[in-house]
């Protein structure tokens, strides 16, 4: 390839990788959407729309949200209701009323999660008189359920984020659904070298919230029973709401497979992740070799226990301390000594006080998650600046 070309592709790539979209912080912005916002997180369609490159969601607002849940579905079933209202295919403001033939028929979430019977998890979009747009499902008799309302947001060809008027009626959709069959994660990891962590999980009562997030999706990283037998003392120090946020740290509310945390280098929010109290750490790989690093130490994992989607359960070689339960602090300077010897590290681990306030943090370390629900992200800042400084230097050539 020529210079020119060389250049234009990597600056295609570049444009490309930027537009990474996330739904909750889209949604957040309007707090008409509030309730849709919560049920997508609670559901884990949050993170399977972050995780499609081209997607049209239909929101609904808190009043459509409030008629919705009377109907008082179990979280499975509700789960097939949203997913009809998000479609695997790009609608802006602007092509919604540029249909050809004034009608189409797209797919749902619905339809590509399987458990959609027939062809009820299409959804038919119709242009209307008087610059109207309507929405119904495909198995509907043809009637008109919503109209569109306004558009949300859009990253053109990447996200639509498109409010309707009401929830679009689906009998299939709206069919009670089976809990799945439960995965015993204690079970689990007793039998494979992480009973001790298991038996902390029970003890504290925190395996309640791990078992709430398997049918979702759930990664957990499982320090194994020598890991926990010498980091017990520093346990035992913590207060009860302390060690239960140490172990939901160790969860990530997502299912994420060794090759997805290699190709998805990046900060992650987890179990224990709560509004101004972070508790993420960053995912890191050198080849095969893949790290959590938090703010006050550096982990590996060493194996995978099991990996059966939507629960997948990974060996790790440290307990994960996050910055808020641990922080480094400087020691006292030490006097020179005429010694030969080496010197010694000047910082150590602290506890944090046992307060249950977080333990205070230099602001200049502060990060942003990239993505919440547990999505890993982009460093963009430095994406864009390496991308552009190898485009420049190629043109240079």
């Amino acid at each position: 390839m020529s210079p020119a070309t060389t250049a234009l592709f990597f600056l295609l790539l570049l444009f490309s990788t930027s537009n990474a979209h996330n739904i909750t912080r889209i949604l957040a912005k309007h707090p008409e959407f509030s309730t849709f916002n919560h049920y997508l997180t609670l559901t884990h369609l949050a993170s399977e729309i972050n995780r499609r490159e081209t997607i049209t969601v239909l929101a609904l607002n808190n009043a459509a949200m409030s008629s919705l849940l009377s109907k008082q579905l179990s979280l499975y079933t509700l789960k097939n209701v949203l997913s009809l209202h998000v479609l695997v295919d790009y609608f802006g403001s602007k092509k919604l009323h540029q249909i050809t033939n004034g009608t189409a028929l797209t797919s749902t979430m619905f339809q590509a999660s399987g458990a959609a019977p027939g062809s009820s998890g299409y959804i038919n979009i119709t242009d209307l008189k008087g610059g109207k747009v309507g929405f119904g499902a495909e198995n509907n008799d043809g009637n008109i359920d919503a109209v569109y309302v306004k558009s949300v947001a859009e990253i053109p060809y990447n996200i639509s984020v498109l409010q309707i008027s009401q929830v679009l009626n689906s009998a299939e959709a709206e069919a009670p659904t089976a809990e799945p069959s439960k995965l015993n994660l204690t079970e689990i990891m007793s039998k494979q070298g992480c009973k001790a962590f298991a038996d902390l999980l029970i003890a504290s009562g925190a395996d309640a919230t791990f078992n709430e997030n398997i049918d979702g999706g759930l990664t957990v990283f499982c320090p194994t029973d020598p890991v926990i037998k010498d980091f017990m003392p520093k346990y035992k120090n913590l207060t009860a709401s302390k060690k239960v946020s140490l172990l939901l740290y160790h969860g990530v509310p997502v299912y994420q497979s060794m090759q997805m945390l290699k190709s998805n280098n990046g900060i992650m929010n987890t179990l224990a992740t709560d509004g101004a109290n972070k508790y993420d750490f960053t995912i890191q790989n050198d080849g095969e070799v893949v790290t959590l690093e938090t703010k006050v130490m550096t982990a590996k994992i060493t194996g995978t226990l099991k990996d059966e989607e939507p629960l997948i359960v990974y060996k790790i070689n440290k307990v994960l301390l996050p910055r808020e339960l641990y922080k480094p602090v400087e020691a006292p300077a030490e006097s020179p000594k005429p010694s030969k010897s080496k010197s010694k590290s000047k910082h150590k681990i602290a506890d944090a006080p046992e307060s249950d306030a977080p333990a205070e943090s230099d602001p200049a370390d502060d990060q942003t998650a990239d993505n919440d629900n547990g999505v890993a992200g982009l460093d963009g800042r430095r994406l864009v600046m390496g991308m552009l400084s190898l485009c420049i230097g190629v043109l240079l050539m």
